[in-house]
This record gives C-alpha cells, sequence and structure tokens, in this order.
C-alpha cells in the first residue's frame, strides 16, 4: 500500500525561496569596501580632495560620476605594473565603484565656488579609510542649516534641496514609541525647527499659561511649549496623546504609575470632573475614584478591620499615595491611622501582630524615629517609661 506524502505548502513554498536564493545568478550587492583597498586618511596626507574626486569642482548635479577613474589614479599609481595590481585590487575584483543614488538637488561647484572646504560638509571623512565609516560622510541636515536655515543665507525651502517630500522622515522619527518621548531629544537640542515650524506642534502643544490653565474635561489645553507661539488658546487634539476610548481604561496607567498626568492634568479640578460625589466637597472627601464606592470600604472603630480600604491598601499603598499625601498634608489617612493617646485597642490597627516585637527598634534610641509620627503620647520618645502609654504595647 503506497502511503501519501503531504508536504505543507509553507514548507515548499520555504525549499523554493532559499533554492532561487542560492542560484548562481544571484545578483550580489558590495560596498566599494569590498571592492577596492582604499584609505582616505592616508591618501588625505599628501593629495587634495578634488586631485583625486576631479569631476566635483564643476559638478552642478549629484547623477554625474563624482568617484575617481582609473585615469584618475594612473597619477599617482603604476597601473600598467601587473604585480602591483594588489596593491588596491582584490583578487579577481576589477568592477566600477558604486555611486549610490541621491534624493537631492545639489550643486558641489556652487559650493566650492563659495571657498567651502569639503571636510566643512564631509566632517571627518580624512580620518577614515572608506567614507561609510564616517558619521558625518553624507552632511546630516545640522550641517545644512548652518546656511540653510535661519541665517537666510541660502534658502530654507525643503523642495530647493530635495526632490521629494514625502518621505523626509529622520530615523530617530521611526523608532517606537517616538511621538511618547520625542520631547526627550526636544529638551536635548533645538534640532526640530529645521523641519518643523510652530504650528506644526501646535497641532498638539498649543501655548498656554500654567497658572490659568485648568484642564478640565470641558476645559482641555495642552502644556506650554518653548516652540510654539504665546498667543491664543487651541483645543488639542486629544487623539496625539491619548486614544479615543483611554477615558475608559486610563486606570490601568494610573494603577501602573507609568503616566505622570499631573504635568497636564490638576487633579483637584479635572479628575473631579468624573471622580466626584454629586454635592460633595473634595477637602471633605467628595472626589472618589470607583474603589471608593464599594459597600464596607471604610468601617471605623477598633476591631473592625477597617473595611475594604485596609485590603486595597494593603495590595498597592502607592495607589493610595496617588492621591493622599502620605507625609502628612493630606488628613485622610491621619484622622484615624494615629495613636495620640497610647492606649492600645482604641485606635485603627496598622501594625500586623506581634510587629517588632522581638526587634530593638530605632525608636528606642531616636527622636525622629517614623514610629513617633503617629505615636504622639507624652511617653513615645527614647528611654521613655516602660509599661507605660506607647512603650506599654511591648513592655506591659
Amino acid at each position: 500500500m503506497r502511503t501519501k506524502i503531504i508536504i505543507p505548502a509553507i514548507f515548499l513554498s520555504f525549499v523554493l525561496l532559499v533554492a532561487f536564493s542560492t542560484g548562481e545568478n544571484e545578483e550580489v550587492y558590495k560596498s566599494n569596501k569590498e571592492i577596492i583597498k582604499f584609505s582616505h586618511e592616508l591618501h588625505a596626507e599628501d593629495v587634495a580632495c578634488e586631485d583625486c574626486h576631479t569631476g566635483v569642482p564643476e559638478s552642478t548635479t549629484l547623477t554625474g560620476r563624482l568617484l575617481p577613474e582609473k585615469d584618475v589614479c594612473a597619477t599617482c599609481h603604476d597601473v600598467d605594473d601587473d604585480e602591483e595590481c594588489g596593491t588596491c585590487h582584490y583578487e579577481d575584483v576589477y568592477e566600477p565603484l558604486v555611486q549610490d543614488k541621491s534624493g537631492l538637488y545639489f550643486s558641489h561647484s556652487q559650493h566650492v565656488n563659495d571657498n567651502t572646504k569639503c571636510t566643512t560638509c564631509h566632517k571627518g571623512i580624512e580620518k577614515v579609510a572608506y567614507a561609510g565609516e564616517s558619521m558625518g560622510a553624507n552632511p546630516p541636515m545640522e550641517t545644512c542649516y548652518t546656511c540653510h536655515g535661519d541665517t537666510k543665507v541660502a534658502s530654507s525651502a525643503c523642495e530647493a534641496c530635495h526632490v521629494s517630500n514625502d518621505n523626509l522622515i529622520p530615523n530617530n522619527h521611526k523608532k517606537v514609541n517616538f511621538a511618547k518621548n520625542h520631547k526627550f531629544l526636544a529638551e536635548e537640542s533645538e534640532n526640530c525647527v529645521m523641519c518643523h515650524e510652530d504650528p506644526f506642534c501646535e497641532t498638539c502643544h498649543n501655548a498656554t499659561v500654567a497658572l490659568d490653565v485648568t484642564n478640565t474635561a470641558d476645559d482641555f489645553y495642552t502644556p506650554y511649549s518653548p516652540h510654539s507661539y504665546t498667543g491664543n488658546h487651541k483645543n488639542q487634539q486629544i487623539t496625539r496623546v491619548h486614544e479615543l476610548n483611554y477615558r475608559y481604561s486610563h486606570g490601568i496607567d494610573a494603577r501602573g504609575k507609568t503616566s505622570d498626568c499631573a504635568t497636564c492634568h490638576q487633579t483637584e479640578q479635572f479628575c473631579v470632573e468624573c471622580h466626584n460625589l454629586e454635592g460633595g466637597d473634595h477637602a471633605l472627601g467628595g472626589f472618589l475614584p470607583t474603589s471608593h464606592t464599594v459597600a464596607n470600604f471604610l468601617l471605623i472603630g477598633a476591631g473592625s478591620g477597617g473595611g475594604k480600604h485596609a485590603d486595597f491598601a494593603k495590595r498597592d499603598i502607592e495607589s493610595c499615595a496617588s492621591c493622599h499625601d502620605v507625609q502628612g498634608g493630606d488628613a485622610n489617612c491621619i484622622l484615624c491611622h494615629s495613636d495620640p493617646d497610647g492606649i492600645q485597642g482604641t485606635n485603627a490597627k496598622t501594625h500586623e501582630s506581634m510587629f517588632r516585637h522581638d526587634e530593638h527598634g530605632d525608636w528606642h534610641d531616636d527622636e525622629g524615629s517614623l514610629c513617633f509620627n503617629c505615636h504622639t503620647d507624652a511617653n513615645a520618645r527614647p528611654a521613655g517609661i516602660s509599661g507605660v502609654q506607647f512603650c506599654g504595647y511591648c513592655h506591659k
């Protein structure tokens, strides 16, 4: 009985791809580093750039041949000596140098006539072997901007140099989360203004005065941008910052402590638009997250356990601290969690049973101990009277 062998289509496609990609007729791209042995650094010691790149000084475009030809090399090298071919050529490699295509309109002739040195634009090329080894071999926008910028020495219009404006995106703009993290690049340099004018930034960053901006749900402005005008206020394109359904998922970010909401939103005015009990006073607990509205959220009294809020605090005390000042500025917690009298069993329980009974903690000899932020009875001090009030919790 003959058994059929079924080959998955995706596997067959892979086999065919490998077969074709390793064929004898495959066209392999080579860089000039693989075609010729050369060093700009070595040649720069004895000859000028234009001595080798003879077509550059008169060139008005980047489409003509700008790399040295064999006849140019022959002015210094004996190209007819077969014994010396290996000085520059790899064995059996006699291909013409590769000149990359450019998407720019550029005239070397115009720039050279302005007495601009080659290394002014092609920075560092005289210190490397191959041009590609220098970060500044192809002039970055920062170099061009010294003339094609605010100085108005040359045109600052994109179309004056770029053949197409469709895909003028710097590499650092293609990184993941660039839209979220671009502010760090903007803070480190002023490169943004080379391509972007104020109106572009204003699609997200409108000029505002920090003290006048409340950023409520119905009256929302963006934070001040140093590159934007200081004139009219405009509503932010909110989708540039938060997705459309962010209202229903923002709690995830808030709980994860991944967003500094307060940089744009004033908590007491913005958040309270939604997180507010009708007729409630923010200062007296009117500003409540949904978790605070569950049954038995807060139970008062010794032995009550405190209710659900105690469970929430044990799981994620940082979430509580996002609204409640644990340093004492917010009285919500210390209204219950304090021990002013030192009488056991009359205050909300904070510590677990036998908390530090067997430790010689800093409260024994340090008046600045954190314990004394809550334990404030007259005997709560280093070297207190054993068996009295705070000291009586452990020393019966």
